[in-house]
């Protein structure tokens, strides 16, 4: 079997857990921001889980992480 080449902007985005979910940044945190609190800019800043619905997809644009 060929080796599977990894998506270039996944690896960049995505990143696995020791449990195996697939750990993203929060959206909403790169511009206009004077109109957002500081709560809700500081809330943005962490990493949340993606929804199951997507994993499955992008697993296999990570195939090796």
């Amino acid at each position: 079997m060929p080796k599977i080449k990894t998506h270039s902007g996944a690896k960049k985005r995505f990143k696995l857990s020791k449990n195996g979910k697939v750990i993203r940044a929060h959206a909403y945190k790169s511009h206009i921001l004077n109109k957002k609190n500081t709560k809700r800019k500081r809330g943005l800043r962490k990493t949340t889980v993606a929804d199951k619905t997507n994993v499955a997809q992008v697993k296999r644009l990570i195939p090796y992480k």
